[in-house]
């Protein structure tokens, strides 16, 4: 019989480590199409956790999930923030106690500058960075803050929507392919920028295909298959094991 070899190690990490976000036997849903299988893990204050897999894994499901969207249905399981019950609010009040999620689509709002884009951001409390710290971070918004969001460049365009996401005053940043159709150059700047964000204290999961890319930068890393994880530990351990990337990553 071929069983494949369980990376599995953390397995009851969610129930036996501190965290400051922690899943717990996460279930989700599209309709009736179970995408999210009994999920659980945990993300440590100031850490980059990597949220890797094949496509069509559950990895967008999952972060979807952990930001109350809706959609996939969250049916069973726990999520908490800080000591804050995620898995009992809406997306909007997750984002309240300090859930930050950037899209893969950005979500840049036609018609507004670069600065139009982030203000929004803060019209509603809790308040975060502020524009000036924003534009230290991100010097080139800053030289185009008065141009349409929109006709931004795409790694422009990550930046702001990772700039909108900051505006807010967030304990976690979610992004989802943060670096899906960038150069390698630009891709440079938003890692360099992540890290930075890190050294504020700022924890961070990040869904990426590109996977060594986001293995360099993560702190630890896990691994989705079909719904469920199958790796749990320190992201040197993903870039050292050839077997585990092979099977799960196809690097």
């Amino acid at each position: 019989m071929n069983v494949k070899p369980d990376f599995s190690k953390n397995a009851n990490l969610a129930q036996t480590a501190p965290a400051f976000l922690s899943v717990w036997d996460m279930h989700a849903y599209y309709g009736e199409s179970y995408i999210v299988q009994g999920i659980s893990f945990n993300v440590h204050e100031g850490e980059i956790l990597a949220l890797l897999g094949r496509n069509g894994a559950g990895k967008t499901s999952t972060l979807r999930s952990i930001a109350r969207l809706g959609d996939p249905q969250l049916r069973h399981g726990e999520i908490w923030l800080d000591h804050q019950p995620l898995h009992k609010m809406a997306s909007h009040q997750a984002a309240a106690v300090g859930l930050g999620l950037v899209p893969e689509d950005r979500r840049i709002i036609a018609g507004l500058t670069v600065e139009e884009n982030i203000k929004l951001a803060q019209i509603a409390p809790p308040v975060g960075w502020s524009i000036d710290r924003i534009y230290e971070l991100f010097p080139r918004l800053g030289e185009r803050r008065g141009q349409e969001g929109v006709t931004l460049s795409g790694g422009e365009q990550q930046m702001l929507a990772i700039a909108r996401a900051l505006a807010r005053d967030i304990k976690v940043l979610l992004l989802d392919e943060p670096y899906e159709g960038l150069a390698p150059v630009i891709v440079d700047e938003i890692e360099k920028t992540l890290m930075h964000i890190k050294e504020q204290g700022m924890t961070t999961v990040i869904v990426e295909q590109n996977a060594v890319r986001a293995l360099e930068l993560a702190d630890r890393a896990v691994i989705l298959d079909t719904g469920g994880i199958v790796f749990d530990g320190s992201a040197a351990e993903v870039l050292e094991n050839e077997e585990l990337r092979s099977e799960y990553l196809a690097i």
